[in-house]
């Protein structure tokens, strides 16, 4: 058995039932994601829509493609007529960018709203007063192609697993709050995707649904430069 799957299978065991494994294939080739693809894993993440675009026309068409980098409102034709979640809305405008483009080919793309815990500043995403601010204004009630199904987050980089758990119980404790008071009747809204190689299995303990793994996965990335 491979590295790739015997890494997969690993996971496949490992995590408890109801958490999704999702394969963060960003820089390597489509030869690895077919490798995961053949161990049976369909859920895949990138983070660069050129990259992305480029694996979707190379590979099977019923992998899940989740987009979880920062994206620009100009980007998203290229993937909305076939991306399966994207993980990294932090704006409204984005949102409705989203929405307008869904209904151009007639879908409803998933998406999830992420939300800034992390000490650093380079992290993307709501603060969660902005969160709140936004959702309370309600205009996203009338996009009809988009469904909102939780939020996203990243823990500081850090070696402080006080800090990182500390960041990811925040993270849930936002979610839980806009499930009281947004999304109390969507049952769609269940989604915490937070958790990476380094720091899945304390987010799967704070109540994350979704965990992007890459280097477990598929080993060390290699960056051109």
């Amino acid at each position: 058995m491979s590295p790739i799957a015997e890494a997969i299978e690993e996971y496949s065991k490992n995590l408890p039932k109801g958490v999704e494994l999702i394969a963060v294939s960003k820089t390597f080739p489509k030869e690895d994601v077919e490798e995961a693809y053949n161990c049976g894993q369909r859920h895949f993440g990138e983070n660069k829509v050129q990259e992305l675009d480029e694996k979707y026309e190379a590979l099977p068409k019923d992998i899940k493609w989740h987009f979880i980098g920062h994206l620009q409102t100009n980007k998203i034709k290229y993937m909305a007529s076939y991306v399966y979640m994207i993980h990294s809305v932090d704006s409204l405008k984005l949102l409705q960018a989203i929405n307008k483009e869904a209904q151009k080919h007639n879908r409803v793309i998933n998406v999830l709203l992420q939300v800034h815990v992390a000490q650093e500043e380079t992290k993307f995403g709501l603060l969660e007063e902005e969160l709140y601010g936004m959702l309370a204004e309600g205009c996203w009630r009338n996009l009809q192609n988009v469904e909102i199904c939780g939020v996203m987050g990243m823990a500081s980089f850090t070696d402080d697993m006080i800090q990182v758990r500390a960041e990811f119980s925040k993270i849930k404790s936002i979610f839980d709050k806009c499930k009281v008071e947004y999304f109390n009747d969507k049952d769609s809204f269940k989604e915490i995707s937070m958790g990476m190689t380094g720091d899945y299995k304390i987010a799967v303990e704070c109540g994350s649904t979704l965990v992007r793994i890459g280097n477990g996965i598929f080993g060390k990335r290699y960056y051109q430069m």
